[in-house]
């Protein structure tokens, strides 16, 4: 799994060094790398996530998780007393959903399409959804939801090869997410040393 390799690689070295650390440009620089390990993986492979016929099955399969999904953090919320209300539904929502395409896009037809080359289909699903919430660390509330987020999403990805109810999927989770707990429970979705800053 060469690209996933270097691609994990750049993703840590941002979130726990260059981001902190380093000028702008050089987080710039690692950004634009990734961008390019994807695209040229995905040139290798033929795998873009933009499946057409995939397209309304994925929507329809993504709507029942998801809904499901939202349902569950709402009460959770709900129970614990942090459900809240936010301003501009849609404007929140908006950059939620390109921000999670983005990272649909690198788990599904990278990740994901390297560990089904790697290992058995089950295991490739378990293996993507691991490094997706590997990233996430050492936030333990995002690490276990994108643990579990990922497991979802990359089995509807197998059937359905479309990112684009994935990417809204992602964004519509996030914002029940953002409406039903506190920044403490979330760690404020800090990843890497962002999130150890948050102690001090």
């Amino acid at each position: 799994m060469p690209f996933t390799c270097a691609t994990l690689a750049l993703i840590l070295s941002y979130t726990w060094v260059i981001d902190r650390w380093l000028p702008p440009f050089v987080g710039q620089t690692v950004i634009g790398c990734i961008i390019v390990l994807a695209i040229w993986h995905s040139a290798r492979s033929g795998e873009w996530g933009f499946d057409r016929q995939a397209f309304l099955p994925g929507l329809k399969a993504a709507g029942v998780v998801t809904i499901a999904a939202a349902i569950l953090i709402l009460a959770a919320g709900a129970w614990l007393g942090t459900l809240h209300d936010r301003r501009d539904f849609l404007g929140s929502l908006a950059p939620l959903v390109l921000w999670g395409g983005a990272q649909q896009w690198l788990l599904q037809t990278l990740v994901l399409d390297e560990a089904r080359h790697t290992v058995p289909p089950r295991a490739a699903v378990v293996l993507a959804a691991t490094l997706f919430a590997l990233v996430h660390l050492p936030n333990p509330f995002l690490t276990a939801v994108t643990f579990a987020g990922g497991l979802a999403w990359c089995a509807i990805y197998v059937r359905y090869p479309n990112i684009l109810p994935l990417a809204l999927s992602h964004g519509l989770g996030t914002l029940a997410i953002l409406y039903a707990f506190d920044p403490h429970l979330t760690g404020r979705l800090r990843v890497g040393y962002s999130y150890l800053l948050l102690a001090h």
